[in-house]
């Protein structure tokens, strides 16, 4: 919410307004990347609870300082305060890619309904966050008070995640499959698992899971990970937010407030939410079929397809070929179930397919992918901004 209001005091038209999600999605993104390269090296050396605890609380305590930031006047210093904000975006999504990571390895060790379960729900908070913004704003009178009232709701929000992990421990139904796991691990690997993986054991410090192996086991689901968030995110939200409704004139509050929030925003996550669901019931193709990557690669064609509707401004090119706001409906409704169908199969597909005391391990893994493909994807998406 935010960064909105930073984008309203900068100047229509130039680069820290016309870049400003590119911006905003590397320095989400790329941190993500180290910091889950990090995460894969601390899986045997730091339990999952720290994990979890310690990234919820830096995470915490950059939302409070954003929060006392909001009331704060800072017309004055905007480069200073953009830079900060950037900076602050960045140290949580490094928090965020550690607790993200280490909660799939915790609902690692749960019966598949779980892992399911929290891969929804990422997608349920982003639509629920979409739908608050368009309530805020056909409700709100004030920018600063709706930005005040959004970074408490997440204050509030992060510390019930701490409340609610301390107690996890403490259910009865919890501890069962946490001490079932815990069993499982302490045993040695048996020979017959998994050869590879023993094999490179042996000759590697054991506080570090043998990643060649996984790696070996998963790069197919890995590839797939890549590049499904890759195209998602130079579409979602650099071009999509920028897409203007083709009767933006007619002065209508639809056209002229509405229509990014609703088309970009809410549609996309709902979307997304409603494809990651359906894998709870529906789980086509399977981990080894040709057919996934095929799919996935097929979603390439969305990025002309989105760059040739009314995106606004255009600096290189004048040419829009869709010329009606339905265009722009469909595609962002089609990215968002592609995504969250064809993500989510790879995303659990991966820690399936290789032994059950490494899939922590490949689930960080899949991870990494993942938020790999969104920082290249990110990067990329300021080429094709330049380029329209």
């Amino acid at each position: 919410m935010r960064h909105h209001s930073i984008r309203t005091r900068v100047t229509p038209g130039s680069a820290a307004s016309n870049y400003f999600e590119s911006y905003i999605s590397i320095s989400s993104t790329v941190p993500s990347v180290f910091f889950m390269m990090v995460n894969f090296m601390l899986v045997n050396r730091l339990s999952a609870n720290v994990r979890v605890l310690s990234s919820l609380v830096v995470m915490l305590a950059i939302f409070m300082v954003t929060t006392v930031l909001v009331k704060v006047d800072t017309s004055l210093w905007m480069q200073e305060f953009s830079a900060v904000t950037l900076v602050c975006v960045a140290i949580v999504s490094g928090a965020s890619s550690i607790f993200t990571s280490s909660i799939f390895g915790v609902t690692g060790r749960f019966p598949m309904k779980h892992s399911q379960a929290v891969i929804s729900g990422q997608a349920m908070g982003g639509t629920i966050c979409a739908l608050a913004s368009i309530v805020d704003l056909a409700a709100a009178t004030s920018v600063t008070d709706s930005a005040l009232v959004f970074f408490l709701t997440a204050d509030i929000f992060i510390v019930l995640c701490i409340i609610a992990y301390l107690v996890l421990p403490k259910l009865e139904y919890s501890r069962y499959y946490l001490r079932s796991f815990e069993e499982s691990h302490d045993a040695s690997i048996p020979t017959s698992s998994c050869p590879e993986v023993e094999t490179e054991v042996r000759g590697v410090d054991r506080g570090i899971p043998p990643w060649r192996p996984i790696l070996k086991k998963i790069s197919i689901l890995g590839s797939c990970a890549f590049y499904v968030f890759f195209v998602s995110i130079i579409i979602f939200p650099t071009l999509s937010s920028n897409i203007d409704s083709v009767n933006k004139s007619s002065g209508s509050i639809w056209t002229n407030e509405y229509f990014t929030p609703f088309t970009c925003f809410l549609l996309y996550n709902f979307a997304d939410w409603c494809g990651r669901q359906v894998t709870a019931w529906i789980q086509i193709p399977g981990p080894n079929s040709k057919i996934l990557p095929g799919l996935i690669l097929l979603r390439t064609v969305f990025i002309p397809l989105f760059v040739y509707c009314n995106y606004q401004p255009r600096a290189h090119s004048d040419v829009v070929l869709f010329q009606s706001d339905a265009y722009p409906v469909v595609f962002i409704s089609c990215v968002g179930l592609s995504n969250g169908y064809l993500g989510s199969l790879a995303m659990m597909y991966g820690p399936k397919v290789v032994p059950k005391e490494l899939a922590e391990a490949a689930g960080i893994m899949m991870a990494f992918f993942l938020n790999l493909g969104l920082a290249l994807g990110s990067a990329f998406s300021i080429v094709i901004v330049y380029q329209i």
